[in-house]
């Protein structure tokens, strides 16, 4: 309200929510379809282990001893905070398919053995006694003691009420009528993270109640599955039927989110080539995550629309387009006539039409629908040409392109890609292919094009399909042959009766036909080919920033992007210290020398105090410091005698705001001088 583009704000927040919603809708797709083999494995492991007596089971059930405990190793990778999406998956596909009796545990929640065996409670007994209305006959782990005894307890009391034969008393069922048991499956997110001890306790304590307990444990490793090893002692694991499962790594989830959400057309917004750079180092140099990488592209996202009045531009749909091209005010179009990219292409037409863009609305407006659709056609055309591009460089030695596409894309929006020597080197390299390795790419080439509906991209395909169909007839004989017979001719001549001089020029010849060797049909065939690719990255893949009104659809502050994603917490707290007016807003704390007020909290006057101090501080000449401007910040008179007086509270206080201090890495404990600290920091800083 009141800024920029207010009037369009409650159509900029809908098209933002649709567009935001359709990307979520997508990832979570593909992330389920991503999970779906490793979980349908693991779901199959499960239903294997608890599908009947070990002595009729399978030949994996048959390996496991009696006193062995079911395991999956499940490797899903450094990108720990990825991890939660795929555990609430299994979770949740484990208690509709296979068993209500889930238990998922964090490190961080069982210190120690007791804590672990409570949780384990809370998570199977505790959400059972949740679900009974009237009649709880389940022991709730508060009130019990938590032990496996109880669990074995609530167990063989829930499964009785769940089988309808139990109410029959003195008939003994033999192992054919028993009902298949669910098994109670215990799952340990972050198996690195762990209590080695606390771990091996539970497993020791577990496999004394295999026969009378299902028991099946599922762990969670991030690193690589010798972790167990380390973890658990030879003693530990030999409890253990292990199965390995390993995911998909996260390089190849962040490709496929890519593919999906950024270099396709289907989605309006794009970010630039900074922005996407920003995401993808956070991604590569910090956590792996591609939940983080889809949450900073979601704050691209609302950044853009926020900031940028023309968003109301940036549709899924070309009918919306229009429509609100149609509805856009004067003040929206002065804002359109204000772009960079608006003004280049006005100064690149005749004078009659710059001044009918500059002064008519209406011509204004049927411009921008044109210019909109041939950035949408822009985009259509880029990435099929961009894919192919990447199917020709991607197995090249030392790929001077980039092995991922990624890294082709921000090569190709920062600028002409067919300017970088890496693009020269890479189509040198092209040149020197052979027929079967040329014709294989130009086939993968072929492909991605017939994906495609657009015209330019349907006729590069025909044309791709004749340079195919002459490759499978041509004959490369007849060439070879005659290129022979013309490089043996000035030879043949030497062999008639001739003088020095003809002998000199008859050299000549046969150094300028090695020189100007004639190329063979295949030789002339490929550069053709690469001639036509090369016409492709010429004509599709300039940068969008060459296109007008590339702004509408184009996020392009990366600095902001980067300030509160890639976050400096050093920074920060400098700046609370040093001016807590920055966070608090108080206008007591304003100071005219940047100092810090007298009312300041605690632990800013402290750390203002030491900062006059050298590398050891005393700290008792610190707390009469500190007690001095307590003082002045309470008003009292400096020629009493309580002024600057240190009292409990002040002590309490200080010592407070000195721990804390110590706790945000400033000072440390030294034993050099007593009653002393050292200082961790240098100069005013």
């Amino acid at each position: 309200h009141g800024c920029d583009g207010g009037e369009d704000s409650s159509l900029r927040y809908t098209l933002c929510k649709k567009l935001w919603d359709t990307i979520k809708e997508e990832t979570e797709s593909l992330q389920d379809e991503l999970n779906r083999q490793i979980l349908e494995g693991l779901l199959h492991f499960i239903k294997r282990c608890c599908s009947g007596p070990r002595h009729t089971a399978g030949p994996w059930e048959a390996r496991m001893r009696a006193s062995e405990i079911p395991t999956a190793a499940l490797v899903l990778g450094v990108n720990v905070p990825d991890h939660d999406m795929t555990f609430q998956s299994l979770c949740e596909l484990l208690q509709q398919s296979v068993t209500p009796h889930v238990a998922c545990l964090q490190a961080k929640e069982c210190g120690a053995l007791k804590s672990l065996m409570r949780k384990v409670l809370e998570r199977l007994v505790g959400s059972a006694a949740e679900d009974e209305e009237e009649g709880d006959t389940h022991p709730h782990p508060k009130g019990a003691h938590c032990t496996l005894a109880t669990l074995c307890e609530w167990y063989e009391t829930k499964s009785k009420v769940g089988d309808p034969k139990s109410s029959t008393p003195g008939k003994k069922r033999s192992s054919e009528e028993e009902p298949a048991r669910p098994p109670i499956v215990i799952i340990f997110k972050d198996l690195e993270a762990f209590n080695p001890r606390v771990l091996q306790d539970f497993i020791l304590i577990c496999s004394r109640y295999v026969e009378q307990l299902p028991l099946i444990l599922v762990f969670g490793i991030a690193t690589s599955p010798s972790t167990i090893q380390q973890v658990l002692p030879h003693s530990v694991s030999s409890l253990l039927c292990i199965e390995l499962f390993q995911s998909l790594s996260c390089t190849q989830h962040l490709s496929t989110v890519m593919d999906k959400l950024i270099l396709t057309h289907y989605f309006p917004f794009k970010p630039n080539a900074k922005v996407l750079q920003v995401l993808v180092s956070i991604f590569l140099y910090h956590d792996f995550s591609v939940r983080n990488f889809i949450k900073g592209l979601k704050l691209a996202l609302l950044e853009h629309y926020l900031n940028q009045p023309l968003s109301v531009l940036c549709c899924e749909k070309k009918e919306e387009v229009e429509l609100n091209t149609t509805q856009l005010s004067h003040r929206g179009l002065e804002s359109v006539r204000q772009l960079a990219s608006f003004r280049r292409y006005v100064e690149q037409q005749q004078p009659q039409e710059q001044v009918a863009l500059l002064t008519s609305d209406q011509h204004m407006k049927e411009t921008c629908k044109k210019l909109l659709k041939d950035l949408y056609k822009y985009h259509k055309n880029y990435y099929p040409v961009l894919r192919c591009l990447h199917a020709l460089t991607c197995s090249l030695p030392r790929v001077p392109l980039g092995k991922q596409i990624r890294e082709l894309h921000i090569t190709c929006l920062e600028g002409n890609v067919w300017e970088r020597e890496e693009y020269r080197s890479a189509m040198q390299l092209l040149r020197m292919l052979a027929k079967e390795e040329l014709l294989r790419q130009l086939r993968g080439c072929q492909d991605i094009l017939k994906l495609c509906r657009s015209t330019k991209m349907r006729a590069s395909l025909e044309r791709l399909q004749e340079l195919l169909d002459q490759f499978e007839r041509l004959d490369e004989a007849k060439p070879e042959t005659a290129a022979n017979e013309g490089m043996t001719s000035p030879a043949k001549s030497m062999e008639k009766k001739t003088d020095l001089f003809q002998l000199q020029k008859t050299l000549l010849e046969m150094k300028e036909t090695r020189r100007t060797k004639k190329l063979s049909g295949f030789e002339i065939l490929r550069n053709e080919a690469l001639d036509f690719i090369d016409a492709l990255v010429r004509s599709h893949l300039v940068p969008p920033e060459t296109q007008p009104l590339h702004e509408v659809c184009y996020y392009s502050s990366s600095a902001l992007l980067r300030r509160h994603l890639n976050a400096t917490p050093r920074t920060s707290i400098q700046t609370a210290l040093s001016s807590p007016y920055h966070y608090l807003q108080n206008d007591a704390l304003l100071t005219e020398d940047g100092g810090v007020s007298n009312a300041a909290p605690d632990l800013c006057i402290v750390h203002k105090l030491h900062l006059e101090c050298g590398r050891l501080i005393n700290l008792y000449d610190w707390l009469e410091a500190y007690a001095t401007v307590v003082s002045a910040a309470e008003g009292k008179d400096p020629e009493s005698e309580e002024y600057g007086k240190v009292d409990e509270l002040k002590h309490a206080r200080f010592i407070q705001a000195v721990s804390e201090l110590q706790f945000l890495g400033f000072i440390k404990s030294t034993k050099q001088k007593t009653d002393h600290v050292a200082r961790l920091t240098w100069g005013g800083c």
